[in-house]
């Protein structure tokens, strides 16, 4: 980043899907809005906007990350891929695109960007399980499939692919920096030099809440809210037949029933 631009501004370069781009854009733009909105990426996807959908994701420096969250400056010099790498405009999928086609990964399609960019980053662990890739996409929220597709899908794309180079990611657990962390973490260079054993999450990430656990919460709020509503809802009305059998009003079968 250079100190020319404005305060409100800051001018990056960014390697986005293998070109250069440089722009001087907001401070406050969050990687996402640059991709859809300066660049025309538009496969990437903004649904939440809060850090839990997934939709949003991209691979920077290999790495999946939550660009509805990444501020645009924390991109600067890093080469970040969106979906449209996957195969080109006009061109035939690609192969894991078309695993997800083959196993009707998708439906709506919404999601369907974030979990493929989510999946790109486990290449090079063709050992893992279907459980095992479950857990790596927890992060990745779909409201159609079921999610089998998507995890037979991902889990025959990974068998068939070459080990070649390991994504320098995580195979298991979060699977993103929160955008207030250092980019990249201290030491790790562009990413981190070797993942973690499988199933061992990075202390400095253990204790984040996963939007499963979020979610869950959240409908057993709600659902006790609803509960409630319901028991207030039925009191007033017992209540209410009192009063008009109480008063000579005459009330009708249904209320006898």
């Amino acid at each position: 980043m250079t100190s020319q631009a404005p305060r409100s501004q800051l001018t990056v370069s960014i390697f986005v899907n293998g070109t250069r781009r440089t722009a001087q854009v907001p401070a406050r733009r969050t990687l996402a809005d640059y991709l859809r909105d300066q660049l025309g990426l538009t496969g990437t996807h903004l649904g939440c906007e809060q850090g839990v959908c997934g939709a949003c994701t991209v691979l920077v420096d290999g790495a999946p990350v939550l660009s509805c969250l990444m501020p645009i400056g924390q991109a600067d010099e890093r080469h970040v891929r969106t979906v449209e790498s996957l195969a080109a405009a006009g061109e035939p999928l690609g192969s894991l695109q078309a695993a997800f086609a083959e196993q009707d990964a998708l439906q709506c399609g919404f999601c369907t960007p974030g979990f493929l960019m989510a999946a790109s980053a486990l290449v090079g662990y063709p050992e893992l399980s279907e459980d095992e890739v479950r857990e790596a996409l927890s992060g990745n929220l779909c409201r159609c499939t079921g999610y089998g597709g998507i995890v037979t899908a991902v889990a025959g794309y990974l068998r068939d692919s070459p080990v070649g180079e390991r994504s320098p990611s995580w195979p298991r657990g979060p699977r993103s920096w929160s955008p207030w962390e250092t980019w990249p973490p201290a030491g790790t260079g562009p990413g981190p030099a070797e993942p973690p054993a499988l199933g061992r999450v990075p202390d400095r990430v253990a204790r984040r809440p996963r939007p499963g656990a979020v979610l869950a919460v959240a409908a057993a709020v709600a659902a006790a809210a609803i509960a409630a509503g319901v028991a207030v809802a039925a009191t007033r009305g017992r209540r209410g037949r009192e009063r008009s059998h109480g008063t000579g009003h005459r009330l009708t079968d249904r209320w006898h029933a």
